[in-house]
């Protein structure tokens, strides 16, 4: 029979809620970056050299014409030049200038041995179809060459280790004829929503039960975060079903996201099948609005270390627990040093009642872009389950613990969602 003490000893036994400081401090202390691996040049755009690359060539390899026009040599005391022959790019002269004579160059072209200078086609007078007249008045030695190592020399570092691949960075790699280099991988992740209650968008739906939304929102938001998604499917709330689903995520996955059965109801299964397949619970509930009953843990191995997060099953607190924790772990597997997300300075444009012992994520839309400081707006929000007003969002307010009133215009951080 239950006490009057009952409920406060329940309360007492519960592990206390962890602040959001205290759960970004423990990610950064578990989140190591994948190990680099050799990368094949197609697949390299976006992710993070492991190594400094070293130029085994100098750029350009060769002196080089900047203009169509002609070599000559700016000592030839000759009142016309004779057209030995025309190299273009791709060629090689097949002979150094002599005196008297000049060369004819494409843009891109070697200059031939004896050149000091290139001058433009177009300011060259052309006497016959192989005679010029001597261009070489006020022209400086070296005009219109590039010279050999003018970019960099051979043994040089052209890329530092560290740095995201753009696709410029894929040509520099291409012209030094780096085919492979060691990059830091992309996280696989696994997407796993559990629950008896879910179905399939294209599904009717019965009694008691609603459509998997989580699913769906989870693959879009990683792949708008540039990494690997894995669908497995839902897992039923039983535990044999559950752990068979899981392991499959942990089979093929470095990060495991699981939406809903980690809360403290009779069918929440999920850190107890996590905890038979090895992993090793982090942190469990966060003193924040929504996202309260996030886990996290971590799975050891010979050959890896592996992440799982159990979001909420609340389409809201999945998200928000996405954006504030998965992406920057994302990030720091992928080699960036971990972070937790920049939140920028607004000002409200109504006031706002915050009510309850726990941070809030409220979601808010901008309405005025123009002022010193973005104006946010707060939206009439319904709660963990209010899919729609988030769709008019782009950004989450950052409201502090507490029993408060805020005016218009007054300062608060904002989380953006775009």
């Amino acid at each position: 029979m239950l006490t009057a003490d009952a409920p406060s000893l329940k309360c007492a036994l519960e592990t206390p809620m962890l602040q959001i400081p205290d759960a970004f401090d423990l990610l950064a202390q578990h989140v190591a970056p994948l190990p680099a691996e050799e990368t094949a040049l197609t697949d390299l755009l976006g992710r993070r050299l492991a190594r400094d690359v070293v130029s085994g060539v100098d750029s350009p390899p060769f002196d080089k014409s900047m203009v169509d026009g002609y070599a000559i040599a700016l000592g030839d005391a000759a009142d016309e030049l004779a057209v030995l022959e025309q190299v273009i790019a791709g060629g090689v002269p097949t002979q150094p200038l002599s005196a008297g004579g000049t060369i004819r160059v494409m843009t891109g072209a070697p200059v031939p041995a004896g050149a000091e200078a290139v001058v433009k086609w177009e300011d060259c007078r052309e006497l016959a179809e192989d005679r010029i007249a001597n261009p070489a008045a006020g022209i400086a030695a070296g005009h219109c060459i590039l010279k050999q190592g003018t970019a960099f020399h051979r043994g040089e570092t052209v890329l530092p280790a560290g740095k995201v691949l753009t696709p410029l960075d894929i040509a520099l790699l291409a012209e030094i004829g780096q085919q492979r280099v060691a990059a830091v991988p992309r996280p696989t992740v696994g997407v796993l929503p559990t629950g008896n209650e879910l179905v399939a968008v294209d599904q009717p739906l019965a009694p008691g039960q609603i459509r998997n939304s989580n699913g769906p929102m989870l693959l879009a938001s990683l792949a708008g975060a540039g990494v690997r998604a894995v669908d497995l499917g839902v897992a039923r709330d039983e535990p044999a079903a559950l752990r068979s689903a899981v392991e499959r995520g942990l089979t093929e996955c470095d990060v495991l996201l699981i939406s809903g059965g980690v809360s403290a109801g009779v069918m929440d299964l999920v850190p107890g099948v996590l905890a038979t397949l090895g992993v090793r619970e982090v942190f469990h509930k966060l003193k924040m609005k929504p996202g309260k009953p996030l886990w996290f843990g971590v799975r050891d191995t010979d050959q890896r270390r592996q992440y799982v997060f159990g979001l909420p099953g609340n389409p809201v607190s999945t998200l928000v627990s996405f954006r504030l924790f998965v992406v920057p772990t994302l990030a720091a597997l992928a080699g960036a040093p971990f972070a937790p997300p920049a939140t920028k300075r607004c000002a409200l444009s109504a006031d706002y009642n915050h009510r309850g012992g726990r941070v809030t994520y409220h979601p808010c839309r901008t309405v005025d872009v123009a002022s010193p400081l973005p104006q946010i707006e707060p939206l009439a929000w319904r709660g963990s389950a209010d899919i729609k007003t988030l769709t008019q969002a782009d950004c989450l307010g950052v409201f502090a613990a507490g029993d408060y009133q805020l005016a218009a215009g007054t300062e608060v951080d904002a989380l953006p969602l775009n």
